[in-house]
């Protein structure tokens, strides 16, 4: 087992990018997603307790919500299983950090721009981008309505690999090798020439070296594994049902149980007891 907490566990993650005493950390990853045209120059980060009974707790969220200089209200998430369900959950959040901005009363121009952050370990859309972003556009024209709503998808394993003798000049490029593999040549030599990278790296090997933050973290692991269960078993039922409803429609038509157990997988012993059924 690799010395160095992994980055990419929520935890962990947290823990760095939403460090109070070293908000440089945020700003850089902020300015490198963001990319915009003034840079980022400080944070305020909204939530940087994590309570105890959130490691434990398999459906609890350790997210990053933070408000920019220039007003911008910010929400970082990161997955390292998918639940299929990204781009609903990410509206969701987006509205109610939206939403949560004004009281019934007070003026809609009050509401500012918010950003939501999705940090995924897997593929999931369609394009081989590794950072996608969305904003409000017209069809046809592609006009853009407003930069008030603003996603981004971030998948991690569509980063390419790089060799050791590689130059990563993007700093988002940067930030991901570090979530990908802290240990890694590539991120030493990152060490070297970027300061955030740098004390990223420290605060993780602060945290790798304290018996009580790797308690933590293996209590945090054993609720995002317990979890992953979870929804692999909700996988495999709906697989079931799935070849079940096939199955039943094949005994229907008088398919013979061998062509059956070929369409669904099922034994020849479930599916003759679906005929007796």
């Amino acid at each position: 087992m690799s010395y160095l907490l992994s980055p990419k566990v929520d935890f962990v993650f947290k823990r760095i990018f939403g460090n109070e005493k070293h908000p440089e950390i945020l700003i850089s990853f902020l300015n490198a997603v963001i990319k915009p045209k003034n840079l980022i120059k400080s944070v305020e980060i909204r939530n940087t307790d994590i309570d105890k009974e959130y490691l434990s707790d398999k459906y609890s969220r350790l997210d990053i919500k933070a408000l920019t200089d220039k007003g911008e209200y910010v929400n970082i998430e990161i997955q390292v299983k998918n639940e299929y369900n990204m781009i609903k959950r990410s509206l969701y959040y987006w509205s109610k950090m939206f939403e949560s901005q004004i009281v019934e009363g007070d003026n809609y121009d009050k509401l500012e721009r918010t950003i939501c952050i999705n940090i995924l370990d897997f593929k999931y859309l369609r394009n081989s981008n590794f950072h996608n972003t969305y904003r409000l556009k017209e069809i046809n024209t592609n006009e853009e309505l407003t930069d008030t709503m603003e996603l981004h998808f971030i998948e991690i394993p569509k980063l390419k690999n790089y060799e050791d003798t590689d130059e990563v000049v993007d700093m988002l490029e940067a930030w991901i090798s570090f979530l990908k593999d802290p240990d890694s040549k590539i991120v030493s030599k990152l060490e070297m020439s970027r300061d955030e990278i740098r004390e990223a790296k420290i605060q993780l090997i602060k945290m790798s070296s304290d018996s009580k933050e790797r308690e933590r973290y293996e209590k945090r692991m054993e609720s995002l594994l317990e979890k992953t269960s979870s929804i692999q078993s909700a996988e495999k039922k709906g697989e079931l049902m799935k070849a079940i409803a096939v199955a039943r429609t094949a005994i229907e038509k008088n398919f013979d149980d061998f062509t059956i157990q070929e369409l669904t997988g099922l034994s020849l012993e479930e599916i003759r007891e679906l005929r007796n059924n």
